[in-house]
């Protein structure tokens, strides 16, 4: 649990990346074939910040979007 959001739950989530070989239809070709694909994971921008919750100062992490959008009030 220590790339995921304390504020909106976002955390890592896996996907694929598909090799392609030959040319699109479109353009041409005789169109694409797939040649292989490889597990591969979608990670979440997570910063580090300190944070007012309760009227006291917390050190959390944060998802870069909720962070953008002033979800938290940081503290310097």
């Amino acid at each position: 649990m220590s790339k995921e959001c304390s504020i909106c739950g976002k955390k890592p989530v896996s996907g694929r990346s598909i090799s392609r070989r030959g040319m699109a239809k479109s353009k041409g070709g005789v169109g694409q074939r797939v040649t292989g694909s490889t597990l591969r994971r979608f990670v979440p921008n997570i910063q580090t910040t300190h944070t007012i919750i309760d009227g006291k100062k917390k050190k959390i992490k944060i998802c870069a979007k909720c962070l953008k959008a002033g979800k938290a009030q940081k503290v310097n």
